[in-house]
């Protein structure tokens, strides 16, 4: 089974700018689907992107969308997570994650029901 690890998190004013990246072992990522999801104290995950094993299916939470970009190095077995222009309220705990089964993301967002296999997570402060 995958084994993920997230990476690339940090300390950043807002309006400033992370790369996140989620890097994998143990099979190859283009076997998944690949979902970034977040976690800020007292609230539920959510879902933040997708992307598909094409990489031209990809999906955004709106919250998001214009800021961040998803993009995959299969060659690399890493799935990227861009964040510009970031704001207070993007602070929290970043996680990725793998769906073996789908193809295609949903047109509804990733949800967490659907990953079976999950990384650490990578922490995200933005303050000035």
């Amino acid at each position: 089974q995958v084994q993920l690890v997230e990476s690339g998190g940090g300390l950043v004013q807002p309006g400033g700018s992370l790369r996140l990246s989620c890097a994998a072992s143990g099979d190859t990522l283009d076997r998944y689907i690949i979902g970034w999801f977040r976690q800020a104290p007292g609230k539920e995950r959510e879902g933040v992107s997708c992307i598909g094993r094409s990489a031209g299916s990809t999906t955004f939470a709106d919250s998001v969308k214009g800021r961040f970009t998803i993009s995959r190095d299969n060659a690399k077995n890493t799935v990227y997570l861009e964040m510009n222009s970031l704001k207070p309220e993007d602070a929290a705990i970043y996680y990725c994650a793998a769906d073996p089964r789908a193809y295609y993301c949903s047109p509804y967002g990733p949800k967490t029901a659907h990953y079976d296999y999950w990384g650490q997570g990578t922490q995200v402060t933005v303050s000035s």
